[in-house]
């Protein structure tokens, strides 16, 4: 008499915690039921241990599991060399150790587990869940084979000199990338789940008896209030952890560079890791981390010293050029020299706008043809880039509309905009640039004065996880001024950066060995 399969009524919720039961027909139908029309689950129900064996069950999900490991190292010696032990949950998982010993693979990754929807996020992950019957254990078998891109150089962050990986999709990649640079027992890697739908892995990274306590605290505290759906990106994380969610500044730095993380993990900073997004995210940050660069500290100190001053000059400039020439155009000429005054007044003769006007038709048209030049493939995205410039500019000057000295100060603005490492502080000073010129179009000099006083209160009062914004300069620690806009010799930077407040200061010891 065939025997009837048990009813099983069942309602998938993520908070609910339902046990394994002995009964593996139980299991199976509260698996599938979970699973209902989840087409690249696979399903093998099959018996071992020869006469009289029990069944067995195991599901994983196609695509993101090793077949050959599971048809080879699993699936052979269970219906194999298995039927040599009795169907017994520990004999079987003995010998699957066994088994893979003899045969020279590592498969040795098992798990046991017991709550049915842990087992299904495991298996949703890319491992292999095995049921066996008459127990109330489930062994996890780790077969993650999903598809992945191979570690390549940083697509974001040109490098010059130093390391060419950068991160890719996959968190554990990535993890492995940063634990070659920082062979330290101390270097920890906390690994959470944030997500009700997605359970996106995020990896949180330090060095124990370096970091700040209370920065670790804080952050924990913040991913932890996190109730949301689905976890992307890393971009995600950035804004759900922000204080000033409006601010303009990012108050977390991102990079694609090991490197650079393995770098602010050393000077007593957290690294944040996100399953899929290639981008990591560093806290606390400071301004000053985002006029600095990885090269800065394998070229010699002198040539680093020289580019972040660049850096520091490009980025004035990006905000202040297009307001300092509405300003002096419209209310100061007389503090330009007399001729240079009447050389702007004749190339702005017959244009029918007034200065502000006239920067803001360029401006506007710049940032057009830079997202262009964005969104499209990088072959055609450079040529509209240099051709829409080119073309609409003389276009431009042709019919009257706009001066050439204000296509000449647009394209002074673009190129110091360019020289910023971080993608997104040079957003913010653009979002910047047309308050600025705002202000300029209305009280001149005074008015760009006014708006310079108004972004540095706001910016002295901007903190990242308790640092703030503006150290070392505001308060000022002269100890970290050693490499901050200077750069000296890596022999005397024999401290970790102050403002961070790290527990163990001293990084570099003296040359007789102590510290």
């Amino acid at each position: 008499m065939l025997k009837r399969k048990k009813e099983v009524t069942y309602t998938y919720s993520p908070s609910s915690k339902t046990k394994v039961s002995k009964d593996i027909e139980e299991n199976i139908e509260i698996i599938k039921t979970m699973l209902k029309d989840c087409d690249d689950v696979v399903f093998r129900e099959f018996e071992v241990g020869g006469d009289g064996g029990e069944k067995m069950f195991l599901f994983y999900v196609d695509g993101m599991a090793d077949k050959l490991l599971l048809d080879e190292f699993v699936l052979m010696p269970l219906m194999i060399s298995s039927r040599e032990v009795a169907p017994d949950f520990n004999q079987i998982k003995n010998k699957l150790y066994e088994v893979t010993k003899d045969n020279a693979m590592v498969v040795t990754d098992f798990k046991e587990m017991d709550i049915i929807e842990d087992i299904v996020m495991e298996v949703l992950s890319g491992d292999t869940a095995l049921f066996i019957s008459n127990t109330d254990k489930v062994l996890l078998i780790a077969t993650k084979a999903f598809p992945t891109r191979s570690v390549s150089e940083p697509s974001a962050e040109i490098v010059i000199r130093g390391p060419r990986d950068g991160f890719t999709e996959t968190i554990r990649i990535n993890t492995a990338l940063i634990r070659r640079r920082i062979r330290d027992p101390r270097f920890k890697i906390k690994q959470k789940r944030i997500g009700v739908r997605s359970k996106t892995d995020i990896a949180i990274m330090y060095i124990e008896d370096i970091v700040d306590k209370r920065v670790l605290d804080q952050l924990y505290s913040k991913l932890d209030k996190i109730n949301i759906d689905a976890i992307i990106d890393s971009g995600y994380i950035q804004q759900l952890i922000e204080d000033k969610v409006f601010s303009i500044f990012p108050q977390a730095q991102t990079t694609e560079r090991p490197d650079v993380v393995a770098a602010a993990v050393y000077e007593g900073r957290v690294g944040i890791l996100v399953d899929n997004s290639p981008f990591a995210l560093i806290v606390p940050v400071t301004i000053n981390a985002f006029f600095q660069s990885g090269e800065d500290y394998y070229s010699r100190p002198v040539i680093s010293t020289f580019i972040r001053f660049l850096r520091i000059i490009a980025g004035a400039l990006s905000i202040l050029a297009p307001s300092l020439y509405i300003a002096i155009t419209s209310f100061h000429p007389q503090i330009i020299p007399a001729k240079l005054a009447l050389s702007i007044a004749a190339t702005r003769e017959g244009v029918p706008f007034p200065a502000f006007v006239e920067a803001i038709i360029m401006e506007a048209t710049f940032e057009l043809l830079r997202e262009a030049g964005v969104r499209l493939p990088r072959p055609i995205g450079s040529t509209i880039g240099i051709v829409g410039g080119l073309v609409i500019g003389q276009a431009a000057v042709a019919a009257g509309i706009v001066s050439p000295i204000m296509v000449i100060v647009v394209a002074i603005t673009a190129i110091s905009s360019f020289s910023i490492t971080n993608y997104e502080l040079a957003t913010a000073l653009r979002l910047l640039r047309f308050i600025f010129m705002i202000a300029a179009s209305i009280y001149g000099l005074y008015g760009i004065v006014l708006s310079y006083i108004g972004t540095l209160i706001y910016v002295v009062n901007l903190k990242s996880f308790g640092t703030p914004y503006l150290a070392p300069l505001s308060p000022f620690y002269i100890t970290d001024m050693k490499d901050s806009i200077f750069k000296l010799p890596l022999k005397y930077l024999k401290t970790r950066p102050l403002h961070f407040d790290p527990q163990d200061i001293i990084r570099q010891g003296d040359e007789d060995g102590s510290k």
